[in-house]
């Protein structure tokens, strides 16, 4: 086990913490969780590549605990109110397809390899950036109005034109177009 795979493993254990205190009403430690597992991220991250600490493992559970970090928070904000309920199902939705998706093109036997196209990095940094400004404004008792919409319209755009994106990649590796041949590496 490595030492980034720790780290991920306890930002997998972070989530049900920041959770609960957003359940509670407690923002100020929700924020604080939310930073904390943010850091841990990068922090991983760099300790995975500058000391080869890259690991299979690693490359499943990184991603893993980012999403059900990013998707505890948005539900839970969706779910009290903070964030449009439009967002969220989309949010879910889009990720939901994408796990439909890999599965179903696996059962196929034409198991399809997921790369983060720009889009969704830029998707992903925008709902991080939601979500720790609607936790900073509730931890800080702060309003950004003209920040928080601006987000939340930014966020619903990208989470569409990622889905679409991953579509049309989808459906073009399913049918065999713009696929390499089997002697490419």
């Amino acid at each position: 086990m490595t030492i980034p795979n720790l780290i991920t493993i306890l930002r997998l254990i972070l989530v049900p913490a920041v959770v609960l205190a957003m359940l509670q009403a407690h923002w100020d430690w929700a924020f604080a969780g939310f930073v904390v597992a943010g850091v841990s991220d990068g922090v991983d991250g760099f300790i995975a590549r500058r000391y080869n600490q890259q690991s299979r493992l690693g490359a499943y559970l990184d991603p893993m605990a980012d999403k059900l970090l990013l998707v505890s928070v948005f539900v839970v904000m969706g779910f009290i109110g903070q964030l449009p309920l439009w967002l969220v199902v989309t949010m879910v939705s889009r990720d939901a397809l994408i796990v439909c998706a890999v599965l179903l093109s696996t059962v196929m036997a034409h198991p399809v390899e997921i790369k983060p196209f720009l889009v969704s990095k830029a998707n992903t940094a925008v709902q991080i950036v939601l979500a720790a400004v609607v936790l900073g404004e509730l931890a800080f008792a702060v309003h950004l109005d003209p920040l928080r919409p601006a987000l939340i319209l930014l966020s619903g755009v990208l989470t569409v034109a990622s889905a679409a994106a991953y579509l049309v990649a989808w459906l073009r590796h399913m049918s065999g177009y713009g696929e390499s041949s089997k002697t490419d590496t």
